[in-house]
């Protein structure tokens, strides 16, 4: 009686397992819907702050290779 019932038990949890893994499967091949957490996110502010700052190093690069090539043609090159 004791080894059926530990047969049973095995079969119950195989049994489950490939329940919750199908489960898994069909949840995993639908894809999860995320649309409702990022409907109310507005990147637009953060676009145009990232690329003022972008804006500016670039000036501030251009400026001075500007002036390490005038420092060039200055000292005779």
């Amino acid at each position: 009686m004791k080894a059926k019932l530990q047969q049973l038990k095995k079969v119950a949890v195989r049994s489950a397992l490939m329940g919750v893994g199908a489960a898994a499967t069909q949840a995993h091949a639908a894809g999860t819907d995320f649309s409702t957490l990022t409907s109310g996110i507005d990147f637009s502010t953060v676009t145009t702050g990232i690329l003022a700052v972008a804006a500016t190093l670039i000036t501030v690069y251009v400026a001075i290779k500007g002036a390490k090539i005038l420092m060039g043609m200055v000292r005779g090159g």
